[in-house]
């Protein structure tokens, strides 16, 4: 078992992590204001397997690969900074509420498909981002004592901690964007601020994604 003082120290190792402005978090607050809380609670999800896998791949040695294999890391990289591309400029298209409120009423079968959009959003936005890998095979090491215990159940209890802490950190943010979304409903400029605010956002991301 890890120490509580090693815990107390993961939790607000990731606290000042998840506090910090960043493509999944833009994501969430966008999703929220635009489609409601549970929209943004789905694309949060998204982001939770993502997170998951992120940790198990750390645990199976994934992480090592990416730094020993330079081609590899590029072309995750790159990848992920192309979709956060895809995604600012599918957010600045987007219509403001009150064409949206149409829409939903003309045709509700295409509304039916959102969820899982913003599901495989929250997703890709964090899996195909190869510093969240690394950050977690830098991170969790950190924290292991081989004579605590099996390094197999250290992991483990280290990675549902960050998970829990990552969705703490979502639902707030998405419970807090969608109250937002009631004052912004009412003033259209307000809207087209907030859209391409969180545009220029995911594509400073991309560009740092690219660029580091």
């Amino acid at each position: 078992m890890i120490s509580a003082d090693l815990l107390i120290a993961f939790i607000v190792a990731l606290i000042v992590v998840y506090a910090i402005p960043g493509p999944d978090m833009a994501l969430i607050l966008q999703t929220s204001i635009a489609r409601g809380t549970r929209t943004g609670l789905t694309a949060a999800g998204g982001l939770a397997v993502s997170r998951a896998t992120h940790v198990t791949l750390s645990a199976c040695g994934v992480a090592a690969l990416l730094k020993a294999a330079p081609w590899l890391y590029e072309i995750v990289r790159y990848g992920g900074a192309v979709y956060l591309a895809y995604i600012a400029v599918q957010i600045f298209r987007s219509p403001v509420f009150a064409l949206q409120a149409g829409a939903q009423a003309a045709a509700p079968q295409e509304e039916s498909g959102v969820p899982r959009q913003a599901f495989v959003k929250g997703l890709l936005t964090n899996l195909l981002n190869p510093k969240a890998l690394l950050f977690c095979s830098v991170l969790l090491p950190q924290f292991i004592r081989p004579t605590a215990g099996p390094v197999a159940l250290q992991v483990t209890e280290l990675g549902v901690i960050l998970l829990v802490v990552g969705m703490l950190f979502d639902t707030l943010y998405a419970v807090g964007a969608a109250r937002i979304s009631m004052v912004l409903r009412k003033y259209p400029l307000a809207q087209t601020v907030q859209r391409w605010t969180f545009s220029a956002a995911l594509l400073g991301f991309a560009l740092r994604l690219s660029l580091d």
